[in-house]
């Protein structure tokens, strides 16, 4: 990816755009890429709500441009030097909404079946355990990750862990306790009015 592009957007905006939440704001930041409606996404968005505002960030391999509900002033774009992305390790926050679907089953027991014999998908439920939480981060990255290189059943640089330092000492590293590991998903809501 070539550029990382950052607006900042008052909520004013944001709810003048009737953009109210993260799948809005998606379909909006197609937009800084015009005569592109028929390309394969090729972005990646991250969006931080603040105090009666947001930060989106755009990292993008083709160039993209400012949308007219984003002011000037609130639009700023670098392009990337492709030295940045060739270190070994990286450091990001990550939002997902892990789930698993529960088998459906008819009265005798048996697992409810399509016309065409194929099982059906089954209600999604969150999953809320430490072990099935990992494993399902585990198997997306297996899927997903270009490295394959396992470290105690993670895609390389993948893992449960965090460093806790004194200075530039690395003290033990320990696990997120589940408290902690909790309150990530409350850790930044989105608001839904301005």
């Amino acid at each position: 990816m070539n550029w990382l592009a950052r607006m900042d957007v008052d909520a004013e905006i944001a709810y003048a755009e009737h953009i109210f939440d993260s799948y809005q704001w998606h379909k909006k930041l197609w937009g800084c890429f015009p005569n592109g409606s028929d390309k394969k996404r090729d972005f990646l968005t991250r969006i931080d709500p603040l105090e009666g505002s947001f930060r989106l960030w755009i990292q993008a391999q083709r160039k993209p441009e400012r949308p007219h509900w984003c002011p000037e002033a609130g639009f700023a774009l670098k392009e990337i030097t492709p030295g940045f992305l060739s270190h070994r390790y990286y450091a990001f926050d990550l939002r997902a909404n892990p789930v698993k679907a529960l088998v459906q089953h008819d009265e005798s027991g048996e697992a409810l079946r399509k016309p065409n014999g194929k099982r059906k998908r089954g209600k999604r439920v969150p999953l809320v355990n430490q072990d099935e939480l990992r494993a399902w981060l585990s198997r997306k990255g297996a899927v997903r990750c270009r490295d394959h290189t396992n470290r105690g059943g993670y895609p390389r640089g993948i893992s449960n862990h965090r460093t806790k330092t004194a200075g530039n000492q690395p003290d033990d590293r320990k696990p997120f306790s589940q408290k902690e590991t909790e309150s990530f998903s409350r850790r930044r809501p989105v608001s839904r009015s301005p």
